[in-house]
């Protein structure tokens, strides 16, 4: 199946006081991490949603082969950037049989667990596969293509929850995998500090 990743990336960082997307993991800014990550699991192709500092982030950063969207309503929230990345790849890229959702600060989830959805994905037509939190589901999550109106018609700042809990058409991955957001200075500390250790 036909499968494009859309990794989500447009907030204005106001709990890290600068834009978290260039904050530096080794040798790369976060974003690049994410990106080249989404980059080599196996799907088609890898887009990107940007919208704060959008100007400054592509001046920063060596992506090739993503295709960047900029969102002027970033602001309304994450479903507008989840909606507006799946109206984008619609109207710009046509035939795809899912989109597989990332956030851009989420490097802990590992490309085997990516990987892993994928193949549940590809076993299992017409589902969502999603990611199990314990009491939520969540992102990385990939969507079926009947799917995708619903997508764009979300709103406000829970991106694409209401989908995945209120939908029994949904499976996860047994796979576990480490789901930390990098939302505070002390999350990015935590994350360096861990990758080091």
């Amino acid at each position: 199946m036909k499968i494009a990743v859309l990794v989500l990336a447009a907030g204005k960082s106001s709990r890290m006081k600068s834009p978290k997307q260039l904050v530096t993991i080794g040798t790369n800014f976060l974003i690049e991490y994410i990106l080249s990550k989404a980059k080599s699991i196996e799907a088609d192709e890898v887009y990107c949603v940007l919208g704060a500092n959008s100007e400054i982030i592509l001046k920063e950063i060596s992506s090739p082969d993503v295709h960047f969207f900029k969102n002027k309503d970033f602001e309304k929230g994450l479903s507008e950037s989840l909606s507006y990345g799946v109206s984008e790849i619609e109207k710009q890229y046509q035939n795809y049989d899912g989109i597989l959702v990332l956030l851009g600060d989420q490097p802990t989830i590992e490309k085997e667990y990516l990987n892993n959805m994928i193949m549940l994905f590809n076993k299992n037509k017409n589902k969502i596969v999603a990611s199990n939190y314990g009491k939520k589901l969540g992102v990385p999550a990939l969507f079926h293509k009947k799917y995708f109106q619903d997508l764009k018609n979300i709103s406000g700042d829970t991106g694409a929850q209401k989908i995945l809990n209120e939908n029994l058409n949904v499976i996860s991955p047994i796979m576990k995998t480490e789901f930390l957001d990098i939302d505070t200075e002390k999350d990015y500390q935590d994350f360096k500090n861990s990758i080091l250790n």
